[in-house]
């Protein structure tokens, strides 16, 4: 009987525009190294004309499925983690089933920057009622809904997808999981325009209500305090001491919140798996493009004890620890 899955297939996609810390700088009167300083991020990616969630979606995705051997026909479920959708409907998940040519269910999953955790474990559970491939992909293009003139939010964001295989294995990688949320938190990090609530008309666009707003610090000290609370626990669940973790592959989001992690944690910083200073917080692609190099580059092998971890706007949280195993192909 099947119990767990592998991981055989992995695969990323950013765009290739680049913008640096420095072109920031000047365009908000800092510093270049105040901006590094502050959030650890030399450069990012921004979508260009024609790209869009779906689109770096669907490349990454694509490279997944190639890695693994399968097509899209060999796909039971697709799950997409994404909280800037293609467009309000359908799914984002129905332009990636098509461009794939998915045979089975689709669907998206909205945590925020947890998002892929979340997409994760989702796919963990479907595996043991229904064990075929799944795809599971995270994709966002936070570019876009950042204020132009938004200096905080402006030198975090970055665009990208991140995508993986999962196939019905025997081994049980999923040694421990913990999600979570907190709605009393949902102002810290928002977009009021656009949805029931607040529908889009003439005046909310006017107003950039479309936009997303942050508090800053809320968000800093909640994503610490969550974060840490959630690898706690998965650590405790699993019965392992944080020097077991052989590699931790946060979400990428700040270089002093996840330091701040590691310290609360006692997790040892050369298990840490980052590429923030290169990327940005891409959000829901920002754990799965990590994933996807380090994987590449050989660092994580089978039998490794991998990590992941992230937060997101909501509040919502998420870990989940994993004995790595896949074909690499």
């Amino acid at each position: 009987m099947v119990s767990g899955f592998d991981v055989t297939g992995w695969g990323m996609s950013v765009p290739e525009r680049v913008v640096t810390s420095a072109e920031l700088a000047q365009r908000f009167g800092v510093d270049e190294h105040w901006i590094v300083s502050r959030c650890g991020i030399r450069e990012r990616r921004a979508v260009g004309e024609g790209q869009t969630t779906a689109s770096m979606a669907v490349e990454a995705g694509r490279r997944a499925l190639e890695r693994a051997g399968l097509t899209g026909a060999d796909i039971a479920h697709l799950i997409v983690a994404t909280a800037t959708p293609e467009q309000p409907s359908p799914a984002t998940s129905a332009f990636v089933h098509d461009e794939l040519a998915i045979a089975g269910s689709a669907h998206d999953v909205n945590s925020e920057c947890a998002g892929f955790v979340y997409a994760l474990v989702t796919a963990a559970g479907l595996l043991r009622m229904d064990p075929r491939p799944i795809l599971v992909i995270g994709s966002d293009t936070h570019t876009l809904t950042a204020n132009p003139a938004d200096r905080d939010l402006s030198i975090l964001v970055g665009d990208g997808a991140g995508a993986v295989v999962l196939r019905p294995g025997a081994v049980d990688r999923i040694r421990a999981w913990n999600l979570g949320a907190d709605g009393s938190c949902k102002d810290s990090l928002k977009v009021l325009a656009g949805g029931s609530r607040m529908p889009t008309t003439a005046d909310t666009v006017a107003r950039g209500l479309h936009y997303a707003q942050i508090n800053g610090n809320e968000i800093y000290l909640n994503a610490v305090r969550y974060t840490v609370r959630t690898i706690r626990e998965t650590l405790e669940q699993a019965k392992i001491t944080p020097e077991q973790v052989d590699h931790v592959v946060p979400h990428q989001a700040n270089i002093r919140i996840i330091n701040s992690v590691l310290s609360h944690t006692g997790i040892p910083a050369d298990r840490l798996v980052t590429n923030l200073e290169r990327y940005g917080n891409t959000a829901s692609g920002s754990i799965p493009i990590a994933l996807a190099e380090a994987l590449d580059a050989g660092r994580i092998k089978d039998g490794d004890t991998v990590l992941l971890a992230g937060f997101g706007a909501g509040m919502t949280w998420g870990s989940v620890l994993l004995t790595w195993g896949g074909v690499a192909r």
